[in-house]
Order: C-alpha cells, then structure tokens, then sequence
C-alpha cells in the first residue's frame, strides 16, 4: 500500500528535478550555500512537485488504463480510490507552498505555484487532450525546478534564472518525444494528440533537431557569462554535440525503435552529467 502512495508521485520524474533544483541553487550560491536554506528548497520543492504528478495521475486515470506502460498505476488498476487520492495532492501541494514561501522566500513559493498551474491545469487538463504543443508548452513546467534553485539563493529571476529555465525546456520535447515515438500506438489508442500520433514520427524526429541544436549555445553562454568554469562546458558541448548528432541520424534511421530507445537513454544522461557538471564546475569552485 505505501509502495502505491509512492508511485503516484512519479519517483524518477521527482529525482531527475531535484538534481535539477540543486544544481540551480548550487550556481547561485557558488560554493558558498545556506545549508538549511537549501534543505528547506529541496524539501518545499519535492513535496510540490509530488502534489502536481498525484494530482496528474488522478486527472489521467481512465486513459492510463489503454496503455501498456500506465495500466498498473494505483489509480488506473483500482488499488486506491481518486477521493482518497485527491486529499493526499492537496496536503502535499499545500505542505510544499508553505515550505517555500516561509521557509525559502515567496519569489520561489510563486514560481512553485506557476509550475503546478502550468503543468496541472494548462498541460494535464487541457493541452495533453487537445494540441501537439502539450509536450513544449507543458516544458514550461518542467523548467521550473533549476529556476526555483537559484531563486531560493538570488531572490530574483536574471539572466543565470533564464538560462537554467532555457536548458530544461529544450531538454524536455526531445527526450519526451523519444519516449513517445516508442509507444505511439499506445498514445494514439489512449486518445492523446501527440505529435508523434497526429503528425507522424518523421515530422516528429525533424522537430526534435531545434532544440537539442539550441542546448548548445545555451550551455556556451552560461559559460561566457561566467556562472561555470571551463569543465562544464567542454562536457556539455561534447555531449550536446553526440546527442545532436544521433537526434540528426533519427531522420534517415530505418530502425526506429532502436534508435528512440537510444535517443531517450542519451538525453537522461545528458541532463545527469551537465548538472553534475554544472555542480562541480560552477563559479566560485575552491578547485579545477
């Protein structure tokens, strides 16, 4: 049963964003952090964020239960029910504001609640059902994390906010996209308009090209900026230009499903290794 509770909260989504988070307070702070402010964010961030991904399961419910991959959610496979579910949301949502806007300061609490709007109201309930542009705009949300990082030390949005923000929504179409162009029969059965489904795979592998090209100028700036040192953006680039490079070879791939698993395991890693990175190489480091 806890095991349940747990799962509505999408573990591997809430890691992927607090290393997320952290790397973006880590820039911030540049080695010089506010351990329990830090402690607060990371607390305030993880239990708003679990509040979105339950209140996203409850939403999505009935169609999970069309698809291989969601079926055996609590929700979808009636193990819990969506009232009881619905309470846990709430309680986390409100615990995890409270965290932030007393805890941290109201600039991260706001940015928070524009993360739930967006990805609960604006993705969940109406973009996912009804346009391609779910998985973008959707993005919004899920650049939220590394912003609300850095504003937790800085208390206001400048150029290091917009260029973490900037690295994580172009992150998100194409490593999403490479998930959904495996399971495209399941997304078309279960009702979703994804690009994938309505426009088909090869428009989706040229729409992928954009952003992951754009990561890096992204990452070259945050360099010449001067908010990370040399490592991480020798590592970033190299990285970003490998991923490019495979992102680009998905438009003459005959096997595309070994490709998309490729493609979806590469930009995992790329988001692990440019946080750990942009940690370890941020200014202000006491070596490298």
């Amino acid at each position: 049963m806890l095991a349940d509770w747990i799962q509505l909260t999408k573990p591997r989504i809430l890691q992927l964003n607090l290393v997320a988070a952290f790397g973006g307070y880590w820039v911030a702070s540049k080695w010089e952090p506010d351990w329990m402010l830090l402690l607060w964010l990371m607390i305030g961030t993880t239990l708003t964020m679990a509040s979105s991904c339950v209140l996203n399961n409850i939403w999505d419910w009935q169609l999970d239960q069309k698809m291989t991959r969601t079926k055996d959610r609590p929700l979808a496979c009636g193990r819990l029910k969506p009232w009881g579910v619905l309470l846990y949301a709430l309680v986390l949502g409100l615990a995890g504001e409270l965290v932030l806007f007393y805890k941290v300061n109201a600039l991260v609490g706001w940015l928070g609640l524009f993360g739930m709007f967006v990805y609960v109201v604006v993705y969940t309930m109406w973009l996912k059902r009804t346009s391609t542009w779910s998985t973008s705009i959707g993005g919004v949300s899920g650049a939220m994390p590394p912003v609300m990082g850095y504003c937790a030390y800085t208390n206001e949005i400048d150029a290091g906010a917009w260029l973490l923000f900037a690295l994580l929504f172009l992150w998100q179409p194409v490593h999403f996209w490479s998930l959904a162009i495996r399971r495209v029969e399941e997304y078309r059965t279960a009702g979703f308009p994804l690009l994938p489904v309505v426009k088909g795979i090869k428009r989706t592998k040229r729409q992928m090209i954009p952003y992951v090209v754009l990561l890096l100028p992204t990452v070259t700036i945050m360099y010449l900026l001067g908010y990370v040192g040399i490592v991480f953006f020798a590592v970033s680039f190299l990285f970003g230009m490998v991923w490019m490079g495979h992102t680009m070879i998905g438009i003459v791939s005959e096997n595309t499903e070994k490709w998309a698993k490729t493609n979806f395991f590469l930009s995992i890693n790329y988001l692990m290794i440019v946080f750990v990175c942009m940690v370890v190489d941020t200014a202000g480091r006491p070596f490298l």
